[in-house]
């Protein structure tokens, strides 16, 4: 599926080298361990990685390896027991929730795996929200022209449940791009919908991020999801078993 339009403004454009550039990601000796009737239960060991701003990462693993708790500390979504998480060169655990919440605002993108739209607003209304909390200028225009570039020029004014699953996803790419983040997240992005259709949500996501710029970090148990990043890390019983550069 290809973009329809080139006239909404980019930023953050990707280095050459995105293996060599700052760090937007980064962690250091993280770990994560939350106490049960059973006692302490590790979930992330040891945990140190940088993602240069541009690049893209798929975090792949078993069920219960730790991806998505992983995913969440990166993203500021949590907090680790120890170890350091720096995101766009702000140390996300030296910061309280509010400041936290304020650099989530300033530079990430969510895409989750059941989409996450708002039942009672339209697909416009949805992409335009965030937009206006964010004090974006024109945005109902930013929000229906990323809308087609999607390819729902046509949907603007239905409401979730008179979408199908693709079009729910799209919806939901065109909010996490509206607003230029400077890192993406994506949680399990095509695991809600058929072959086809996930392989036209794959497409338009690295479309997206290769056009923007955009750091990508995601966790899939998809093999074609994986393999178009530039990097895989494999998650085992909580600690980094495989660290592997994708060409």
């Amino acid at each position: 599926m290809g973009l329809q339009s080139n006239s909404v403004p980019t930023a953050n454009s990707a280095p050459t080298n995105p293996v060599a550039a700052k760090p937007m990601v980064s962690a250091q000796n993280v770990a994560k361990t939350v106490h049960t009737y059973e006692g302490a239960l590790t979930i992330l060991q040891d945990i140190s990685l940088d993602v240069a701003a541009g690049e893209s990462l798929a975090i792949v693993g078993a069920s219960g390896s730790g991806k998505s708790t992983l995913l969440g500390i990166l993203a500021g979504l949590d907090l680790p027991t120890s170890g350091s998480v720096f995101l766009n060169g702000h140390h996300l655990t030296d910061l309280d929730e509010e400041g936290r919440a304020k650099v989530r605002a300033e530079n990430v993108g969510f895409i989750f795996q059941s989409f996450q739209l708002l039942p009672g607003l339209t697909a416009l209304e949805n992409v335009l929200l965030p937009l206006e909390l964010h004090g974006v200028s024109n945005a109902r225009a930013a929000a229906a022209e990323f809308l087609g570039r999607v390819g729902l020029a046509q949907r603007l004014h239905h409401y979730p449940q008179q979408l199908s699953g693709g079009e729910q996803q799209r919806v939901a790419i065109a909010r996490a791009f509206a607003s230029s983040p400077r890192v993406l997240f994506a949680d399990e992005p095509t695991g809600n919908l058929d072959s086809a259709t996930g392989a036209r949500i794959i497409e338009l996501l690295f479309d997206l991020n290769r056009e923007l710029g955009t750091t990508l970090v995601l966790i899939t148990h998809e093999e074609r999801l994986a393999m178009r990043c530039q990097r895989r890390i494999e998650l085992n019983a909580g600690r980094i078993a495989n660290s592997t550069v994708q060409t």
